[in-house]
């Protein structure tokens, strides 16, 4: 009841703008269920837990926004099948849903050959991704001190294989860790070094 309460006081501000919903649903990968909803203004709810009462927030730039949204309008907003039939291993259960307004459609697929379908569903990955190495950020820095390390060094990998989106979500944190003197020294200057280089990158995309 918390989570459904928490979604909707979260999407209130958001129902004005047309919606892209993605979900995954695969039992024994890590998350085993996703929900991400993104709008036209570039602002997002993920949540990877049903019973999560505090879904993140976070916002993608206009240029990653206009992407996705380009992507739904060639797949005619979800008005059509496009999940492929052929006999392939099960992959989850993931869907695309549109909402404007009193227009809605869905479109479910375990796999698609579709190329823009996997382009869009590749950019809900790396939303999933990021949204991950936030989780795990925020909690190894509030819980598990020795641990923060490894969590810089797995965010790092991912943003230097491009899979990181509005890295902005990361600066309170990484700040917090290079300004206290109770984190490894190793881990603040993995910290300060990712700061400095997500700025960098978006500066240079300005």
């Amino acid at each position: 009841m918390k989570f459904l309460l928490a979604l909707c006081l979260l999407a209130a501000g958001l129902s004005a703008e047309p919606q892209v919903i993605y979900s995954k649903s695969f039992p024994g990968s890590l998350p085993e269920w996703v929900q991400i909803t993104l709008t036209k203004d570039g602002k997002g709810i993920y949540t990877d837990q049903k019973d999560d009462p505090q879904p993140l927030a976070f916002a993608l730039t206009a240029d990653q926004t206009s992407t996705i949204f380009a992507l739904a309008e060639k797949l005619n907003f979800f008005n059509r099948p496009l999940e492929s039939g052929l006999a392939v291993a099960k992959m989850g259960e993931k869907s695309f849903r549109w909402i404007d307004g009193d227009k809605a459609f869905e479109a479910k697929f375990n796999y698609t050959q579709d190329l823009d379908a996997q382009a869009l569903h590749d950019w809900f990955e790396k939303i999933t991704e990021t949204e991950s190495h936030r989780i795990n950020l925020e909690r190894a820095a509030r819980f598990d001190k020795l641990g923060v390390n490894r969590a810089l060094l797995l965010l790092q990998s991912s943003w230097e294989r491009k899979r990181i989106v509005a890295p902005d979500q990361f600066y309170k944190t990484l700040e917090r860790i290079v300004k206290n003197e109770s984190y490894l020294n190793i881990a603040r200057d993995r910290a300060a070094f990712l700061v400095n280089a997500f700025r960098a990158e978006s500066e240079a995309k300005q």
